[in-house]
């Protein structure tokens, strides 16, 4: 796989933009969280056995093809497929494929307009697909009201995106980069940025390879509710499977 080089609209430390051209956009295994960002323009693409994919539709529709069954998605839904499977139709939209990880297959949206999660300044951010476990990958979507001026900061991994609708711009070192509908992006691990709104809200589909929320062998809700003896399980070693 090849990086689209000649469709990037914006490059340097912190971001790269890319117009969603068929194909590969940025080939990023030798991260240290492996993860190539594609997109499908009015074509078929093919998903790779040894990684999971994270999906999202943003324009007509798809069909989605895992395990040998189809599923037709709508703009605005979102999907997870672990290995092999396939994405085609008359839309667009991008997939976020991380190698190494196998998660559950999901389909779910159309996303809502706004986060229910509070953010930061004023931001707001909902959980598409959450982690299976503790440190896995999530699927998000962040809501900017107009008149956003975000905190410059930073995160510990990589973040993957598109914006799905309104209009901003992301503010590195290096200057702005304007944002619109249908932008994808990338955002290394480290790199300083915010992101800032005027007229108009902007909605994004973000994706984080790793995440420091979600359930554990010793903390989950079945067995922090199964309670023995007026005692949750959890705290029940001797009962707890091995």
């Amino acid at each position: 796989m090849n990086t689209v080089l000649d469709e990037k609209i914006g490059v340097e430390k912190s971001f790269s933009g890319f117009k969603l051209a068929h194909g590969v956009l940025c080939d990023m295994r030798t991260d240290r969280f492996p993860t190539v960002l594609s997109t499908w323009c009015r074509d078929s693409l093919t998903l790779d056995t040894e990684a999971t994919h994270f999906g999202y539709i943003h324009e007509g529709s798809c069909v989605v093809t895992s395990n040998s069954e189809k599923f037709t998605l709508s703009s605005g839904m979102v999907f997870s497929i672990p290995g092999e499977g396939a994405v085609s139709g008359n839309g667009k939209g991008i997939v976020v494929s991380r190698y190494g990880y196998r998660g559950f297959f999901q389909i779910g949206g159309p996303v809502e307009d706004q986060g229910r999660l509070k953010y930061i300044d004023g931001c707001t951010d909902s959980l598409l697909i959450p982690p299976v476990m503790l440190g896995d990958p999530c699927l998000n979507l962040l809501y900017f009201p107009p008149g956003i001026n975000q905190t410059q900061h930073t995160h510990p991994s990589m973040r993957v995106g598109l914006v799905a609708s309104g209009s901003g711009v992301c503010v590195t070192p290096a200057g702005k980069i304007p944002l619109i509908p249908g932008q994808a992006f990338v955002i290394y691990a480290d790199g300083l940025h915010s992101f800032a709104t005027q007229d108009e809200p902007m909605r994004v589909i973000a994706y984080h390879p790793d995440s420091d929320f979600g359930p554990t062998h010793e903390n989950h809700p079945m067995i922090n509710r199964t309670i023995v003896d007026g005692r949750s399980a959890s705290n029940i070693k001797e009962i707890r499977t091995r």
